[in-house]
């Protein structure tokens, strides 16, 4: 809770020996005292004026966060110059005590809680426009109130209301600690859902807070009410939004969408929710009221019509309304609004934002301030950013919009933001493009990017260099596409374009670098097994073993697993029971580096799976297709190879392959048993 601002009402005379002493000013007498200051009513000597002196408390001097609370508010107000936020005149410390202050209109005529406005809807519609404009321009500038309530809407001499109190205001460059994120700061009575929930808020819980005000001032009481500050912050985030009594129910609408749970069903921003208070139906008393003027002479003569006459009358005005509401003319326009039209009235203009209030205090509340074309360009612009149309339709994109609004005013507070947003969006689009193969429109909208950058002196930064880095990114990972199926030819293909969409140079040969050292059909690669080559079966790459596992590697593989050895191609001989043949006697002389024969194909498949997870590389055995563009064995002592294929119901495997046996083409062998003219070898997959 923030303490509250002066209202006007004395509460006492104090103690003038303890009364400040600040220089150019005579310090009168206490306004008001809260946790962290107190406000003194004083007169400034050079101009003879009454105002209002905030100082802080000596104790809270010591706490760091309450010390730049205080600073942090009087930044912000310093910050916003508005015909309807309470102004600053001057900071400083005090002569003797060296505390911080600063100075303020001196507003005599109280606060919106000391106004009964039950009844009076222009004088609500009057006060809301205030209200918003007053948040439109804070949010324009970074700022969220967060603590909008009757107390803080006070009103000056002429009675036109003014937005006070900025103590716990949250603004780009104040970390947590100043503005208690995390925290439930704020009237409870008042409060968004997420910010009784200590969450992250934005502009959106301002319009909460007015949307309450709306409700308060319309019926003379809260919407919700509860006993103590948890439980009226529970009901802001449980219960529904109740039900205005039948008279306002016109409001209903307005209120609903303004006192919405979820942010994102709220007015967006001040701006559409102004436009909103314009479009509440006036109060209605009888089918005949708030017809506008130009329909009182019909009523009058209507009024004298025998009591028969009307019903004729009744049907004809009937058919003058609906005609009325189709032609779009009258004061009724507000129920339909054209597809894609911007409200003009939605969007705070300078002269609603700063500009000066002449006449009565009712006519320069309820006049409505012409807008800037720079003001409704940026809100078109933001809108349709936020649509995802970007650079297209024709005449409706968020890029059309905002460079027009740079060509009439480039000092306009939200439109840098707004660009930046815009450029780094075409920049994803860009890369997702690229992703989808698409390069031409990809090529088109870093080409829009980078102009748009140009012509509103953004041409160095930082959102642009995002743009290139996303469009980087995506090329790399064509190249590491590309890499994963040993395809050099199809990355180099990827990134032929790459130049042409003013990357730096040395990034597109980093790049082209990158696609070179992909390995290609025919390269020796490097691998854990020993060394492989690239070699292409069908239209698929893979990486096989340029010769069989040798009898030193399956033996570091039976040591390891304690893998049994199998029974080697028996004939119907005595030295056959005599003598059994494995891997290891073969029957005849082998040396460590020798192909490894007399293993079954479960042998040669389980070692494929030892070595994968001893490497983290999965490896098998070719398919017979695939085992024919491998290089045949040679030498005194060549052997046939396992295949993967099955034949017979995979009780036999395929032999593939010329051995010292004699060249006996591709052939089924039971796959349980070892033979001494079979070894296997392995490949890898990409």
């Amino acid at each position: 809770m923030s303490e509250s601002t002066h209202t006007g009402n004395d509460p006492g005379q104090g103690d003038q020996a303890d009364l400040p002493q600040i220089p150019g000013y005579r310090v009168l007498r206490v306004l008001g005292t809260g946790g962290m200051s107190t406000i003194y009513l004083g007169e400034q000597r050079s101009l003879r004026r009454q105002v209002a002196i905030k100082v802080m408390l000596p104790e809270a001097l010591t706490d760091e966060i309450g010390r730049r609370r205080f600073e942090n508010e009087a930044r912000t107000i310093a910050r916003l110059e508005h015909p309807h936020i309470v102004g600053i005149h001057e900071v400083g410390r005090t002569r003797d005590d060296g505390l911080p202050y600063y100075v303020m209109p001196y507003l005599a005529r109280g606060h919106l809680g000391q106004r009964d406005l039950k009844g009076n809807e222009q004088r609500i519609r009057a006060t809301l426009r205030a209200l918003l404009s007053a948040l439109a321009y804070a949010h324009s500038r970074g700022v969220i109130h967060r603590d909008v309530k009757p107390e803080n809407v006070l009103f000056d001499e002429s009675e036109r209301p003014l937005l006070a109190d900025f103590g716990i205001a949250l603004h780009r460059g104040y970390g947590s600690r100043v503005t208690s994120t995390g925290t439930a700061v704020g009237s409870t009575a008042y409060m968004a859902p997420e910010q009784a929930r200590g969450t992250e808020v934005d502009f959106r819980a301002d319009l909460y807070s007015v949307g309450v005000l709306a409700w308060e001032m319309l019926t003379g009481e809260l919407p919700f009410k509860a006993a103590d500050a948890l439980s009226m912050a529970v009901m802001h985030a449980q219960d529904p939004v109740p039900r205005l009594p039948p008279p306002l129910r016109h409001w209903q609408g307005f209120i609903d969408k303004s006192m919405a749970k979820s942010p994102r069903r709220r007015y967006q921003d001040a701006a559409q929710m102004l436009a909103a208070v314009d479009r509440v139906p006036l109060a209605s008393t009888n089918l005949l009221h708030g017809l506008g003027k130009r329909w009182q002479p019909a009523v009058a003569k209507l009024r004298k019509l025998p009591p028969m006459a009307w019903v004729g009358a009744v049907v004809v005005l009937a058919a003058g309304i609906g005609l009325l509401s189709r032609s779009g003319e009258g004061e009724h326009r507000f129920f339909r609004a054209q597809p894609g039209a911007v409200r003009t009235s939605a969007l705070p203009s300078p002269a609603a934002v700063g500009g000066s209030v002449t006449g009565s205090p009712d006519d320069a509340l309820l006049r409505a301030a012409p807008e800037s074309t720079a003001e409704l360009l940026v809100a078109q612009g933001e809108e349709q950013l936020r649509a995802g149309r970007l650079t297209a339709p024709a005449g409706n994109n968020a890029h059309d919009s905002l460079l027009a609004a740079w060509q009439s005013d480039p000092s306009h507070l939200r439109l840098a933001p707004a660009l930046d947003k815009l450029i780094e969006a075409m920049g994803r689009e860009a890369a997702q493009r690229l992703g989808d193969g698409q390069v031409t429109r990809a090529r088109e909208l870093v080409a829009q990017a980078d102009r748009l950058a140009a012509a509103t002196a953004r041409k160095d930064g930082a959102a642009l260099r995002n743009v290139r880095s996303r469009v980087l990114e995506a090329f790399g990972r064509h190249v590491d596409r590309a890499g994963r199926s040993f395809d050099r030819q199809a990355a180099l293909d990827a990134i032929a374009d790459a130049d042409k969409f003013g990357l730096p140079a040395r990034d597109v040969a980093a790049l082209r670098a990158r696609a070179q050292r992909i390995p290609s059909v025919g390269d020796v690669l490097p691998d854990p097994s020993g060394r492989m080559q690239l070699v292409r079966s069908g239209d698929d790459l893979l990486a096989a073993s340029m010769r069989p596992v040798s009898r030193g590697e399956y033996s570091a593989f039976a040591s390891a697993t304690g893998r049994k050895e199998t029974l080697c191609r028996e004939r119907a001989s005595l030295l056959r029971i005599v003598a059994r043949r494995s891997w290891q006697t073969p029957g005849f002389e082998q040396g460590a580096a020798d192909p490894v024969v007399c293993v079954s194909w479960q042998d040669a498949s389980a070692y494929a799976e030892w070595l994968g997870r001893r490497h983290g590389t999965r490896y098998r055995l070719p398919s017979a297709t695939e085992a024919r563009q491998l290089p045949a064995g040679d030498g005194a002592r060549a052997v046939a190879e396992w295949a993967r294929d099955c034949s017979g119901g995979c009780g036999n495997r395929l032999v593939s392959g010329r051995s010292w046996r004699g060249d006996q083409g591709t052939r089924p062998l039971d796959a349980s048993r070892g033979y001494d003219d079979v070894g296997f070898r392995l490949v890898r997959e990409p």
